[in-house]
C-alpha cells in the first residue's frame, strides 16, 4: 500500500537500476548528461537517491539505454512514482537529515559509534531537548520541540514488536561524563539506557577513557544494513550543514573493521551496565 512506501528507498533502489542499466551500456554519467542535456551532477544524484526522480525523467534515461521491455520501464516509472510520495517525517516540514530518517525507517541494524552524547535513539525527551537547545543555540521553542518529536517518533523502531530495529551502540564514556541539561536529568538518562539496554535487540557498550587511541577516535558514524539484499549497506556521517553517505564496498568494509575494534576494546554488555550504574550514582550525588 502507497502509505507503506518509503521514498527514500524507492529512490536508492531506482537509482540503482538505472545505473545497471547505464553501466551495461557501457556509457559514463558525462556521456548521458550529454545525450539529455542535462548536468553530470543531475545524473549522478538520480542513481545515488539523493534527489527526487520523476517519471519524465526514467523515461527518457530509459530511451538513452534503449530499454525495449516495458514491463521493466513500467516497474521504474512506478518505482519513480512511488518515491515521490512522502513519508511520515515530512509531516514536520523541512528536516536536514531527511534522507537519513528515511534509511533508518526501512533499516533492518545500526550500528553506531558515538563519542559526545547518548546517541538519539536512547535519549529521554528531557535530554534530547537539551541536546537539542544546545546544540542549536539559535532555535526557538517550537523548533526545538519539533525536532524532539521527530526524534521520539523515530524511536518507535525501538519498541516496535514486529520489526524492532537491531540497534549496537558504542558509547564514549565522555558522553556519561558530560553534564546536559542537569545532574538529575544525567540520572533519569542513564537509568534509562541501563533499561533500553535490557531490550533483546538493543546492545550498549562504553568505550572506557583508558583504552587510549581506538578506531573511533576521528568522530560519530553510523551503519545501516537493509533487509532487501539488493539495497547496499550505508555509513552514515553527520555534518553540521551537510551529512556524508558511504555506499561503497570498500569504504562500508573499512568502517565495518573499525567497528568491530571498537567492540572488541569496550566494555562488555554487563560490565557496561555497572559502569553506567555507576556513572548514575555518581551524578545523583553531585
Amino acid at each position: 500500500m502507497a502509505s507503506n512506501v518509503n521514498p527514500t528507498v524507492r529512490r536508492r533502489r531506482l537509482g540503482q537500476e538505472l545505473r545497471k542499466l547505464r553501466e551495461a551500456k557501457n556509457m559514463t554519467a558525462e556521456q548521458v548528461a550529454e545525450r539529455l542535456l542535462v548536468s553530470q551532477s543531475k545524473i549522478s544524484r538520480l542513481e545515488n537517491g539523493r534527489r527526487s526522480i520523476s517519471q519524465r525523467d526514467v523515461r527518457d534515461l530509459c530511451g538513452v539505454y534503449e530499454v525495449e521491455d516495458e514491463r521493466m520501464v513500467d516497474s521504474l516509472m512506478q518505482m519513480a512514482k512511488d518515491s515521490r510520495q512522502q513519508g511520515w517525517w515530512h509531516a514536520f516540514g523541512d528536516i536536514p537529515y531527511s534522507v537519513y530518517i528515511g534509511l533508518e525507517t526501512d533499516a533492518e541494524s545500526l550500528r553506531m559509534y558515538e563519542p559526545q552524547i547518548i546517541p538519539g535513539l536512547l535519549q529521554t525527551h528531557r535530554y534530547a531537548e537539551a541536546v537539542i537547545a544546545g546544540a542549536l543555540p539559535e532555535s526557538t521553542p517550537a523548533e526545538i520541540e519539533k525536532r524532539v518529536t521527530v526524534r521520539t517518533r523515530r524511536q518507535e523502531r525501538i519498541r516496535d514488536e514486529e520489526r524492532p530495529l537491531r540497534l549496537w551502540a558504542v558509547i564514549d564514556e565522555g558522553a556519561l561524563h558530560r553534564i546536559v541539561g542537569s545532574r538529575q536529568l544525567m540520572v533519569e538518562q542513564l537509568e534509562h539506557l541501563i533499561e533500553q539496554s535490557q531490550l533483546p535487540h538493543v546492545t550498549v557498550q562504553v568505550l572506557p577513557f583508558e583504552m587510549g587511541a581506538h578506531p573511533g577516535i576521528s568522530g560519530q558514524y553510523s551503519i545501516l544494513e537493509f533487509p532487501d539484499t539488493s539495497d547496499s549497506s550505508v555509513v552514515y556521517i553527520e555534518g553540521v550543514t551537510s551529512d556524508l553517505y558511504l555506499e561503497k564496498s570498500p569504504d562500508v568494509s573499512k568502517y565495518s573493521v573499525m567497528y568491530e575494534h571498537l567492540r572488541a576494546q569496550a566494555l562488555n554488555v554487563e560490565q557496561t551496565r555497572e559502569f553506567i550504574s555507576k556513572m548514575a550514582k555518581k551524578h545523583a550525588q553531585g
